[in-house]
């Protein structure tokens, strides 16, 4: 008999925001053009920011200029062709479905503009806490109302998604998508997780068994 995958329990299905629901490439344009920099300078060094582990918030020390005063705003036409018909998928599969990432909180109405309907929508400005926290991925738990083993965090970093909500007991996805999905997917810690798709709608076709 085949046996049951890691993550088949899962009762609720919560996605981080950039580079799992949303696709930043426009974003970092805009605020390159805002900072005077050229994109492809920016990032480059994003990409060496990634494999060092280091913040992206350094970006602008290493290439000296100040920081865009306001992030820009999510767009509907920033979300990934998958972002929406996945939430709708697993919510109509029965799935509580939350979005819970290192955000503004202006986010929240920005992404609900976009089309995003899901259970819970949660940023860590308006929690006043942030990823890789244990505090962020307890209040997740809470918030939901469900067991963290029932609970599958998707995200495109293994330090601020994979590792701390595993470390939380929650079952994890790795998405290899962005600079960050692409670099943690080669790291050996990528076998942490319990599923790893190169996209949202493959990791429906594994959970719903649709293609």
């Amino acid at each position: 008999m085949t046996p049951r995958p890691r993550w088949a329990d899962v009762r609720a299905v919560v996605f981080d925001v950039g580079e799992t629901l949303v696709d930043e490439t426009r974003a970092w344009v805009q605020v390159a053009g805002e900072v005077g920099v050229p994109p492809l300078a920016l990032m480059a060094v994003l990409g060496a920011l990634a494999e060092r582990d280091e913040p992206h918030s350094h970006v602008w020390r290493h290439v000296g200029v100040d920081p865009p005063s306001t992030a820009p705003e999510i767009r509907p036409d920033d979300l990934y062709p998958d972002a929406l018909p996945t939430l709708r998928a697993l919510r109509a599969a029965g799935y509580l479905v939350a979005v819970a990432g290192n955000q503004p909180a202006r986010a929240e109405h920005q992404l609900r503009a976009a089309g995003v309907e899901v259970d819970l929508l949660a940023t860590s400005a308006r929690w006043g806490v942030a990823k890789p926290s244990p505090q962020f991925f307890a209040r997740v738990v809470t918030d939901l109302g469900v067991p963290a083993p029932d609970v599958l965090y998707v995200g495109d970093r293994l330090d601020n998604d994979v590792l701390p909500a595993r470390a939380a007991g929650m079952r994890t996805a790795l998405v290899r998508r962005g600079p960050w999905g692409h670099v943690h997917a080669r790291r050996p810690d990528a076998a942490l997780a319990d599923v790893r798709v190169d996209s949202l709608r493959e990791l429906v076709s594994l959970m719903l068994g649709v293609r």
